[in-house]
C-alpha cells in the first residue's frame, strides 16, 4: 500500500501516512476551502488501510487551529481510526493529540474527541 503524502499550505495541513510503520501525522492548520474534499483521500486511504492495518498504528495530531467543517472531517477519519482499533485490539491504536502550553481550545478538542471515541488518546503538551 502506497504513502499518502499531502503538502501543507497556509490554510491546509501537512499529511503523511505511511502504512509500513503505522504512522499517520496530521500536522499544521486546517482551514480548507472544501474540507471534505481535502480530506476525501485520507479517509479513503484509512479504508483501505483498515483492511490489513499494523500492528500498532500511531496517530501524531498536532494541528494549530481548525474550522468547523474541519472538525467533522477529523471526527471522519478517528471513526475510521476506531474500526483499526477494533480489530487490532487494545494496542492496536495510539492518538497522540498535541497542543501548545497555552491553547486551552485545542485541549479542549482533543478531549471532547477522545469523550466522543473508543480509541485512547494521549494527551501531550508543547512547551513554546
Amino acid at each position: 500500500m502506497e504513502t499518502l503524502s499531502l503538502q501543507g499550505s497556509p490554510k491546509t495541513p501537512t499529511v503523511e501516512m505511511n502504512a509500513e510503520t503505522g504512522v499517520i501525522e496530521i500536522k499544521g492548520r486546517s482551514i480548507p476551502e472544501n474540507s471534505i474534499d481535502f480530506y476525501r483521500p485520507v479517509v479513503d486511504w484509512l479504508d483501505k488501510y483498515s483492511e490489513n492495518p499494523a500492528n500498532e498504528t500511531i496517530v501524531n495530531i498536532q494541528l494549530e487551529y481548525f474550522n468547523t467543517s474541519s472538525s467533522k472531517c477529523i471526527l471522519d477519519v478517528f471513526k475510521k481510526l476506531e474500526t483499526v482499533y477494533k480489530k487490532n485490539g487494545e494496542k492496536g491504536v495510539v492518538i497522540n493529540w498535541y497542543y501548545e502550553e497555552d491553547d486551552e481550545d485545542m485541549l479542549e478538542a482533543g478531549e471532547d474527541y477522545q469523550s466522543i471515541l473508543k480509541i485512547p488518546f494521549k494527551m501531550i503538551e508543547l512547551e513554546e
